[in-house]
């Protein structure tokens, strides 16, 4: 069966996927990829589409080490390498997404498609940033005002809460406050909540980015509805 929806009457919905919950290092999760992809097709018969840029994570930042064991590669060289993860974790998130996705997965965020299929796949951009950034861009091109990034955390904390058990986690902070936490340098394979550099765009453009568990899907059809959810939200 080919899928696809009203293009008058959509909204486009711009996500962050992050790659350590497409492949955590557990191994694949495709019960949960199966999952999403039954959100998206119940969420498009609402009207509407989702923009779905994948992440790299774990996968990314082995090869980037195995990178720094062999050699000194430059940051430049570590992010083209991080970028290549993203391209492969996306093909395989449209690979399950089946005919649902539209047929090319997008790399440069400053381009708009017209489609009418539920999901539009996207991957890595360029160096000195994350999929962070591609997100924010997308949502720039598309005139989105939210962005919401699913990863392996539920909330932001103040702190490193793997280092510091004192950590306290955030419901709601502004871009000036977060971006005191995070910094405004971006390094090849950061573990960080949102990427310095994407939030120092999101800031410019008045985005409000939702951060939450990617797994728990009944919290991200919240988030998506608008509804409350567990979770961080940036303004």
């Amino acid at each position: 069966m080919l899928y696809s929806i009203d293009i008058h009457m959509k909204k486009r919905i711009i996500i962050s996927l992050g790659g350590s919950i497409v492949i955590p290092k557990t191994g694949f999760d495709t019960t949960f990829l199966k999952s999403l992809k039954t959100l998206f097709l119940t969420e498009a018969k609402k009207g509407n589409q989702f923009i779905l840029i994948v992440g790299g994570g774990a996968t990314c930042r082995m090869y980037q080490d195995a990178l720094r064991a062999a050699g000194k590669p430059s940051n430049t060289d570590l992010d083209w390498m991080g970028i290549e993860t993203t391209k492969v974790n996306a093909a395989f998130v449209k690979f399950i997404l089946g005919d649902i996705a539209h047929k090319d997965i997008l790399s440069d965020p400053r381009k708009k498609v017209n489609t009418s299929k539920p999901v539009i796949v996207a991957s890595g951009w360029k160096p000195g940033n994350s999929t962070d950034f591609g997100a924010v861009n997308f949502a720039k091109t598309y005139g989105a005002s939210d962005v919401i990034n699913l990863s392996n955390i539920e909330y932001v904390y103040d702190k490193d809460p793997a280092k510091h058990k004192e950590a306290k986690k955030i419901e709601q902070i502004t871009w000036g406050d977060f971006r005191k936490i995070v910094g405004n340098e971006w390094n090849p394979g950061a573990n960080l909540p949102f990427d310095p550099i994407a939030s120092k765009m999101a800031e410019k453009l008045g985005l409000r980015v939702s951060i939450l568990r990617g797994t728990d899907l009944k919290e991200v059809k919240n988030a998506i509805g608008g509804r409350k959810f567990r979770g961080t939200v940036i303004y």
